[in-house]
């Protein structure tokens, strides 16, 4: 006798929540369920199927979804967990999607979970078709052109909020805000951050070249911001920086980093580094020494976004995504990304998004070379070239930094040649 269980999606979330997470499984599973197609929501990501436990699940139908796509969060709950670490995890993870009879599996994630994804189709051996969704706030896969990931533009626009809050606070009480938004390694969400809302100056780890961040440098250019604001009257001020810094800078400068957590993944759990802080004490001290009194208060930015409920571009391109995974699937596409070019689906195999020296997910960074970011850098307020060129700058710089203008320059004065603007 024939079986008669229809053909089987399974639809998972890895990482950290971002907006828009229940806009893809919504319209995934209506476009599945339209078809005549089983749908099941495999809960908290790969973490229940590396142990082989398939009751963690739940059967989605469309009176399940209608709505969802307008709130935060996932439905379907997220973990980090990741099977690519063991060969037992992820043989656990085919063997259970067997069990469950899933055909076809939408994984919704960042690099990690796109990696993850990458292996199973690999390991499934044509058992499995696998599509994944780009969901991540740090916008930092890599999408053609400018495309966002999805909840990067909801996670800018709360973000917004919260700094021009800020921004007017320290303007009323006369002080600096340290903000330290996530990005484990691009500077997408920091930036997005600070130039919509018009921040003092935003700092990202594509300032800087390859190779380890200083805290000396960052100091430098902070402090520099500082003491320019001082220039023109206005001794308050908020510097966004990104949380990836934290990455690239030597352990040994990092307070207490032996003992910060790592994720599955092998990363440092940044939220754990308290960057902010660290900032805070170095700007306090370099401030104290030239007999300078200003507070200043780190305050982090990130968890606050994740669970946002979805702006309307966020709402929008997820249901083309959901939409676009399943139609992919089912004109039997596999081992890719699904992307939304010029309103078209256009899918990214998985092989395109590997950098051949990891085989990785390659990472999408800042263009620091484009008007976009030229736009950007124009608007803050931060030591550069003009600022050591002109005689009478230098010497309002020094004397607000109770120094003279030979030692001011000598502390300060290669950021006047990696910042023309």
């Amino acid at each position: 006798m024939a079986d008669s269980t229809p053909p089987t999606v399974g639809i998972l979330v890895g990482g950290g929540p971002a907006p828009g997470i229940n806009g893809v499984i919504s319209a995934a599973t209506i476009e599945a369920r339209n078809r005549g197609l089983r749908v099941i929501g495999l809960m908290h990501g790969f973490e229940w199927l590396v142990k082989k436990d398939i009751s963690h699940i739940r059967e989605l139908d469309i009176n399940d979804v209608s709505r969802v796509h307008l709130r935060g969060g996932s439905i379907l709950r997220t973990a980090r967990e990741n099977p690519t670490t063991d060969p037992g995890k992820m043989k656990n993870v085919i063997d259970s999607l067997g069990q469950l009879g899933i055909n076809y599996l939408i994984t919704i994630g960042g690099d990690d979970t796109a990696y993850s994804a990458q292996r199973i189709e690999a390991e499934a051996g044509g058992r499995v078709k696998v599509v994944h969704v780009p969901k991540t706030i740090d916008n930092d896969l890599p999408l053609p052109g400018l495309t966002p990931t999805f909840g990067f533009t909801t996670a800018v626009q709360v973000g917004v909020g919260i700094v021009a809050t800020l921004m007017e606070d320290a303007r009323t009480t006369a002080r600096w805000y340290i903000v330290v938004a996530m990005g484990r390694k691009a500077g997408h969400l920091a930036l997005g951050i600070g130039k919509a809302a018009g921040a003092t100056v935003t700092l990202i780890g594509e300032d800087f070249r390859s190779g380890k961040i200083p805290l000396r440098e960052i100091g430098d250019i902070l402090e520099g911001s500082i003491l320019k604001r001082e220039t023109m009257g206005r001794p308050y001020g908020v510097a966004v920086v990104a949380e990836g810094l934290a990455e690239r800078m030597d352990p040994a400068e990092l307070e207490d980093l032996k003992d910060v957590e790592r994720d599955e993944h092998g990363h440092i759990r940044l939220a754990e580094v308290d960057l902010g802080r660290l900032l805070q004490g170095e700007l306090k001290r370099r401030l104290k020494a030239r007999g300078l009194k200003r507070t200043i208060v780190s305050k982090d930015v990130g968890y606050e976004l994740r669970c946002a409920a979805p702006v309307t571009y966020d709402l929008e391109y997820t249901r083309d995504l959901g939409y676009g995974a399943v139609k992919l699937l089912m004109s039997g596409g596999t081992g890719a990304m699904v992307t939304i070019q010029a309103g078209r689906l256009v899918p990214m195999f998985f092989a395109e998004l590997q950098d051949p020296a990891t085989g990785r997910t390659r990472v999408r960074y800042v263009n620091t070379e484009t008007e976009s970011y030229e736009a950007a850098a124009k608007y803050m307020i931060r030591l550069n070239r003009p600022d050591f060129e002109e005689p009478a700058r230098l010497a309002k710089l020094a004397e607000v930094g109770n120094t003279d203008p030979g030692t001011f320059e000598k502390q300060f004065g290669y950021l006047g040649r990696r910042f023309r603007w």
